[in-house]
């Protein structure tokens, strides 16, 4: 891994550092560093290399990182659970808040489900925590994916449909500002920071904890349903027809893919039923089970913490991925989806519904935008090491064949090297109440290593 030392930082400096914060100060010498710095973005070509790594042990360590960052002129990266697609979790000679001590799961009042949990948690944890109490909070679908990125960026889970996004069920976030100030932000509590950490990312600040009011489950009924290699087009209709009729506890992905070694390809169904009925989970998923063309299944009784796993891309190829919004998912629409995927080749078309709780949340409540979205599409092709530039090229300019069915994109599934243009992940009304805010709360875009936000003056 490769590893540098900042000029600008003066060992007495850091010394200082490390005196200040009841967590760790870890640097390029140490013999943690290696594990400090470590983030899952590495697979996608993320070179982690910063000057200064704080294991923040509370939110005042957070605080003091903050203006130790801001007085040395650093970059400044917030690392949760790492899984940044664009590399934001770290940097290069820059310093590194590590909020993986900040990991605590507390139910604070049991009888309106209120859980606190710290940003530096991973949704394992919480699924595996909540479900001994019989709860549970929709989130991703990856078992190490950190609290805090994915609730500030949405959080399309398998239960979006039945609760919606994560932060849907988020009751009151604790933020440490740009000027290194604790503050809480809720519907009563500055509302228009709680209104833009729901859906405006890392932006406004450092979000070290988390009150979510989380939903009564004893379990689901989850696994997938595999079909054939038979035409793509019928089979999507047929699964598109099928879920806008379904229960909003049934949740599924839609999933065609060329075979991989150890892995069939074709067509699977995704599938998590959000209750511990039998009878109930059947009847929602007998309309998919009658699609033509099943193979086989593997549906069965589980705990919801047992639905997340963990993601495992392929080793050794190149990663060009694109995702947006589908207001409708018209016969049109799929005709254009299934001759991409067929031109693409070797590429993988996932297709999540989200009718449901997630559309009847205004667009304008939260700063998560496309809310009138009946689906989530995903366009991953795996192209060698050594392939020309033109092959992605080629992939990008197929996409382009999509996008006219298609509004946005989700920032939660974006690997785009330098991060999203702000103006294709808000509307544009959602995106100047966004750059305000910013201004507010952090002028000199201090947070800038997430899918960034300029304060409004940036735009006048």
């Amino acid at each position: 891994m490769t590893t540098i030392d900042s000029p600008s930082l003066h060992p007495d400096a850091l010394a200082d550092l490390a005196q200040s914060v009841t967590g760790a100060v870890v640097l390029p010498a140490d013999p943690e560093y290696e594990a400090a710095s470590a983030v899952y973005g590495t697979v996608y070509g993320t070179v982690s290399a910063p000057a200064v790594v704080v294991q923040v042990a509370d939110a005042d360590d957070v605080g003091v990182a903050i203006a130790f960052a801001r007085s040395h002129s650093l970059e400044l990266s917030i690392r949760s659970g790492g899984h940044s697609g664009s590399g934001f979790s770290t940097n290069v000679g820059g310093l590194v808040i590590d909020l993986r001590r900040l990991n605590g799961i507390e139910v604070i009042d049991p009888d309106r489900h209120l859980v606190r949990i710290g940003a530096g948690a991973v949704w394992g944890d919480v699924a595996t925590a909540l479900g001994a109490l019989g709860l549970a909070l929709t989130s991703g679908d990856t078992v190490t994916v950190g609290v805090g990125g994915l609730t500030l960026g949405g959080g399309i889970g398998w239960m979006v449909r039945k609760y919606g996004l994560a932060f849907d069920s988020l009751v009151e976030a604790s933020v440490v500002t740009a000027e290194s100030e604790l503050v809480r932000a809720s519907a009563d509590k500055n509302p228009d920071l709680f209104w833009a950490i729901r859906g405006g990312g890392g932006n406004f600040g450092v979000v070290t904890g988390f009150t979510f009011e989380a939903h009564p489950l004893t379990g689901v009924f989850a696994g997938t349903l595999q079909f054939g290699n038979d035409e793509l087009a019928p089979l999507l209709t047929g699964w598109r027809d099928v879920m806008r009729a379904a229960p909003e506890e049934l949740n599924t992905t839609f999933l065609a893919m060329p075979d991989f070694p150890g892995m069939p390809g074709g067509v699977q169904i995704l599938a998590c039923y959000a209750g511990s009925e039998k009878t109930a989970a059947d009847a929602a998923l007998a309309p998919l089970r009658a699609l033509p063309g099943l193979a086989g299944e593997d549906i069965s009784f589980k705990e919801y913490a047992d639905v997340l796993e963990e993601a495992h891309p392929p080793e050794g190829m190149t990663i060009v991925g694109h995702n947006a919004f589908a207001e409708v998912l018209s016969d049109e629409a799929i005709a254009a989806f299934t001759a991409m995927y067929d031109e693409l080749g070797g590429s993988v078309l996932m297709i999540r519904s989200l009718n449901g709780a997630f559309n009847r949340v205004p667009n304008d409540a939260t700063a998560f935008g496309f809310r009138n979205s009946e689906v989530l599409i995903i366009s991953v092709a795996f192209l060698p090491p050594d392939a020309p530039p033109e092959a992605a090229a080629r992939v990008g300019s197929l996409w382009t064949t999509v996008e006219p069915f298609l509004q946005g994109t989700y920032a939660g599934f974006s690997s785009a090297p330098n991060g999203e243009d702000p103006a294709l992940l808000y509307p544009p009304d959602t995106l100047a109440r966004l750059a305000s805010i910013k201004r507010a709360y952090d002028p000199g875009n201090l947070f800038s290593r997430n899918h960034n936000i300029r304060p409004a003056s940036a735009f006048s």
